[in-house]
């Protein structure tokens, strides 16, 4: 017989066990996000960083609203590829985890192989295929879809960076959708059946409802991740409409200065933090009425 030992948080045994990695991830967590907070009160000259502790950093940030523009344009695409990726996502994690049971494991591990693909050779990739000799424009050209604005092919366009954005971010959609849908009680649906319902009434009161935990899910990690998003931007996108991800890089990195970078850096994870928050409130309310 097995022995259930119950652990709780005022437990002192169980607290100077966890206290110890416990310090160890707050210190590596909050010491580069307390860093990236001093920098953004320091200057650069020069290319080299003066300490002096005042607020010209924060003066420039608020006083140009082409950042606050650029953040405005990284939400919408992330929301995009959000309600892209859902549309394309469930249907593809539905059919796998219903039709497909006898491959479940082979399912799994072809999802977790595109997560661990190199994201580089996988965007880069999509520069032949969005090319004015490509296949995609040269279908499109074929169906009279595109004007001459689109001669020297989809890539170098928004267009390019939101299918880049869509195929690196929708293994976490299909994949958290496809956990919800294999952890369905069938008993559930069959009971739906034996009292009258209809497949689709069915899909709609039973299946969908229990595969909100993974769309949740899903939704969260495609839109958080979409909001850094910068290889596919500068890789297919061109750079011409740069988002957060791709400013931030170009800060850091070719303007090098560090204090305009880390303020803009902070404003990003303010704006996803609340918006984290926001969600998940949001979530718990409709777990709330779903009871």
């Amino acid at each position: 017989m097995v022995k259930i030992v119950d652990k709780r948080w005022n437990d002192r045994e169980l607290l100077a066990a966890a206290a110890p990695s416990s310090i160890i991830q707050i210190a590596f967590l909050m010491a580069p996000l307390l860093m990236l907070l001093v920098l953004t009160f320091q200057v650069m000259e020069f290319f080299q960083l003066v300490w002096v502790w005042d607020l010209t950093t924060w003066k420039e940030v608020f006083n140009t609203p082409y950042y606050f523009g650029i953040l405005l344009d990284t939400l919408m695409m992330a929301a995009l590829c959000v309600v892209l990726c859902l549309i394309i996502g469930f249907p593809v994690a539905y059919g796998l985890g219903t039709r497909f049971r006898a491959f479940e494991n082979h399912i799994k591990v072809l999802i977790i192989f595109a997560f661990l693909t190199d994201a580089v050779l996988k965007t880069y990739g999509w520069v032949i295929v969005l090319d004015q000799n490509g296949v995609i424009n040269w279908a499109l050209k074929g169906l009279h879809l595109v004007g001459p604005e689109f001669d020297h092919g989809i890539v170098f366009t928004p267009y390019a960076t939101m299918i880049g954005m869509v195929y690196n971010l929708i293994p976490f959609m299909i994949f958290t959708i496809y956990l919800s849908v294999i952890n369905i009680d069938r008993d559930l649906i069959q009971a739906s059946y034996d009292c009258g319902a209809s497949k689709f009434r069915t899909f709609w009161e039973v299946t969908l409802p229990l595969c909100r935990p993974g769309i949740w899910a899903g939704t969260l990690l495609v839109f958080v991740l979409g909001l850094g998003a910068f290889l596919e931007e500068r890789a297919i996108g061109g750079g011409k409409e740069p988002l957060m991800g791709s400013l931030i890089h170009n800060t850091f990195g070719t303007r090098v200065n560090w204090p305009l970078g880390s303020a803009i850096t902070v404003i990003l994870m303010i704006v996803a933090i609340v918006i984290i928050f926001a969600f998940v409130r949001t979530y718990r309310l409709d777990k709330y009425a779903a009871r």
